[in-house]
């Protein structure tokens, strides 16, 4: 399955711009991101450390709760699983994450979401989000110091 062109993420996120993660799509309780893993990204294997797989897994599930409400800020991950199946590549492979919401309530959404490099699936994931229509996190933050 090939993937649309990357665009600009909707929301400046500077981990994932670290990362070098490729925004894709983010529409009706759905997203997808890509990464074009280079040697950093990798373990002792010389292929994609777990951590790099994870992050795109909980980006594209709290991208996919995000879609459904135009309003919101972002999506807080309250819990998150994951299964790996087999190893994520190795450098100049890119490798495309895909999340979905499964259920939503009103408070909170659930999401599946999947990592493939190419045509195998690597690794799943399952995660509860709660989506926030404004970022005070880091006002909170700074009253408790």
């Amino acid at each position: 399955m090939t993937s649309p062109a990357p665009k600009e993420f909707p929301i400046r996120i500077p981990f994932l711009h670290d990362l070098g993660a490729e925004f894709v799509r983010m529409e009706n309780g759905e997203a997808e991101v890509t990464l074009l893993l280079e040697a950093r990204h990798t373990n002792s294997w010389n292929v994609a450390h777990g951590g790099v797989v994870m992050s795109l897994l909980d980006v594209v599930m709290s991208m996919a709760a995000r879609s459904t409400d135009p309003e919101s800020q972002g999506g807080i991950t309250i819990e998150m699983k994951c299964s790996f199946m087999q190893p994520a590549g190795s450098p100049g492979k890119r490798i495309s994450a895909r999340g979905k919401v499964t259920y939503q309530s009103r408070s909170l959404v659930f999401c599946e979401s999947e990592v493939w490099d190419g045509e195998h699936l690597t690794a799943r994931a399952m995660g509860t989000f709660k989506v926030v229509r404004r970022l005070d996190a880091a006002k909170k933050l700074e009253h408790r110091d």
